[in-house]
């Protein structure tokens, strides 16, 4: 087991200063066991090195050096895929039950059907849903358009499940339970990256793949988690980036006759560092998010300063005396074209179907009500008309007020307040119940224990990033509020708990930094022999044990907690008194 307990992790933007001298205190008390923090080189703050198990693991397992070896590289892609094949097989289990419309399915799964067989929304009768589970090849496509309220790329994906296999349950919900599925494996890949560490990037996924929301919404035709999905790989992209930003500088930094790596002031704040796919690869990502909901405009802004507030780490790092300035000069102007007229861009292309064909809905408003428009001059009649949808949609989205029995206010939702029921159904006759009842239902809910461990998780989180300088943490809490915080400006507005998966995965990502701590140090006995120190430590020994035992133990109860709420996810049926076990708090009815 490897973590990143904040004692030993490498590669922190403000790790201790290069050369720093152990104080008086320090040194009395190396003689009762103290262990200093081995200095970091430049090199690995720039560009810090993975962990590895230590040597102790494979020698209990008598595997050999070479095979052990083998073993690791094999890890950094098999401990991820073998976490996404457990994923996938949760999702994909009975993907089409129930076998029924669920919650706004029924906007999602038509319109979809709309769009890939028309180019546009249409226009559905009311009541057809039973039609369409009993027959959907009965089922003619309107073609009146329709008016949507949301941009078209989720539904287009939606559609293209529907399209290889049908005007089905199965059919629309088959490339939500795609990316859900991948999404596992992008936070397994990310946090190894983020942490440095197979086994934390592994944990990261696993407690993605066992959380409750990221499950339903994986087996949901809503288009929630696919935002979720392009904001996970937006962020990874720029990690991606972050990490060859700083290997250039590293390459570019002087080294002196020892060998060693220095800072350099002129190199920092003079080297442009060049062409950089990943981040125009996050752009289009987050124009994909914002082509599907426009919460993604909210993730767009947050993680364009995120990733510039990294280039000034970055510089300030390799010896730049004004990071500010240097990145103002070097990296600003193209972070922004790599990010958002790439997202805009995306955005206006997404609308495709709907400019060809000429038949969307408000598509012929320039050419009629707004043929009188002083812009017309400037602007095509698509553009105008696309335009004036957009104003549209914005005034139904903040003047939506109406009251739903499952709305909740986002203050409520890390403690899982007010979540939201997809599907009921209550059989009689039941024998097995004491109440002679059963029921079926699919409730949008995180996995209770993994979401409250969150709360805490979040503080930690908060802590580290404000006192250790520690820029992960800084990102996962840049994760989350992208996603949570534009949520309280419409506190009047009809809002849902469900919203909240676009930032479960950096919920998943704070639970396992956490989790690393209580794990303490990485290699503690390692790090003693590299410093020369040979003597016994059962100190650190017991720590670590104790530590791995306590973060084995949290991580079972949140797997047994996914387990005990399984009916409840996926809609099984079970005897009444069991479904009232269930509801652990009353706002949960």
């Amino acid at each position: 087991m490897t973590s990143t307990a904040p004692e030993t992790q490498r590669g922190q933007d403000a790790g201790d200063p290069l050369g720093e001298q152990p104080t008086s205190w320090q040194r009395r008390l190396r003689r009762f066991g103290h262990v200093p923090r081995p200095e970091v080189s430049l090199r690995d703050r720039l560009d810090p090195p993975y962990t590895r198990p230590g040597r102790q693991v494979w020698s209990v397992l008598a595997i050999p050096p070479h095979v052990a070896d083998s073993l690791v590289r094999w890890s950094a892609w098999g401990g991820p895929l073998l976490v996404t094949l457990v994923a996938g097989l949760l999702r994909f289990w009975k993907l089409d039950q129930p076998h029924a419309v669920i919650f706004d399915e029924t906007y999602y799964a038509k319109d979809a059907w709309a769009l890939v067989n028309q180019g546009y929304e249409g226009s559905w009768p009311k009541d057809v849903d039973k039609q369409i589970l009993n027959d959907p090849s009965s089922v003619p496509i309107p073609t009146d358009p329709g008016y949507v309220v949301h941009p078209p790329v989720g539904k287009w994906i939606i559609g293209l499940g529907e399209q290889m296999f049908g005007f089905t349950p199965f059919g629309w919900r088959f490339m939500v339970a795609v990316l859900g599925t991948i999404s596992v494996l992008l936070l397994c890949r990310i946090g190894r990256r983020l942490f440095r560490s197979t086994f934390l990037g592994c944990l990261a996924g696993l407690l993605l793949a066992v959380d409750g929301l990221h499950f339903v919404m994986s087996r949901t035709a809503l288009l929630d988690l696919i935002v979720m999905f392009f904001v996970l790989a937006a962020f990874g992209c720029l990690v991606v980036d972050r990490d060859h930003a700083r290997r250039r500088l590293s390459d570019a930094l002087p080294v002196d006759e020892e060998g060693v790596l220095r800072p350099d002031a002129r190199v920092a704040e003079t080297l442009r560092l060049g062409w950089r796919p990943w981040r125009l690869a996050a752009g289009l990502m987050l124009g994909l998010a914002f082509a599907t909901k426009w919460n993604g405009l909210y993730v767009l802004a947050a993680f364009g300063l995120m990733t510039v507030l990294w280039d000034v780490g970055a510089r300030r790092t390799a010896g730049a005396v004004h990071p500010y300035q240097a990145v103002l000069r070097r990296d600003l102007i193209p972070a922004f074209v790599s990010t958002v007229p790439v997202a805009i861009v995306t955005y206006v292309v997404s609308w495709t179907g709907w400019i060809v064909t000429d038949k969307g809905y408000y598509r012929n408003w320039a050419a009629t009500e707004g043929k009188d428009s002083s812009w017309s001059w400037l602007f095509p009649d698509w553009l105008r008309s696309l335009w004036h949808y957009e104003n549209q949609v914005y005034d139904f989205h903040v003047g939506l007020t109406s009251g739903h029995t499952y709305e909740s206010n986002p203050w409520s939702w890390l403690v899982l307040g007010r979540p939201v029921s997809y599907f009921y159904e209550e059989q009689t006759g039941c024998q097995e119940s004491a109440t002679g009842k059963c029921a079926s239902e699919v409730l949008a809910i995180g996995t209770p224990l993994l979401w409250w461990l969150a709360c805490f998780a979040l503080a930690y989180v908060v802590w580290r990033w404000f006192f250790r300088r520690d820029w992960r943490a800084g990102a996962i809490a840049c994760g989350v509020v992208a996603g949570w915080l534009p949520w309280f400006f419409y506190q009047e507005r009809t809002i849902f708990l469900f919203y909240a998966v676009v930032f479960v995965p950096f919920l998943c990502l704070a639970v396992t930094m956490m989790l690393g701590a209580i794990a303490g140090p990485a290699g503690g006995a390692g790090t003693r022999a590299e410093l020369g120190l040979t003597t016994h430590d059962p100190t650190g020994e017991r720590r670590r044990t104790l530590g791995a035992i306590a973060v084995g133990v949290l991580v079972l109860l949140v797997i047994w907690n996914f387990i005990y709420f399984w009916p409840l996810f996926t809609g099984t049926q079970i005897p009444e008194d069991l479904w009232r076990d269930r509801m652990w708090l009353d706002t949960w009815v």
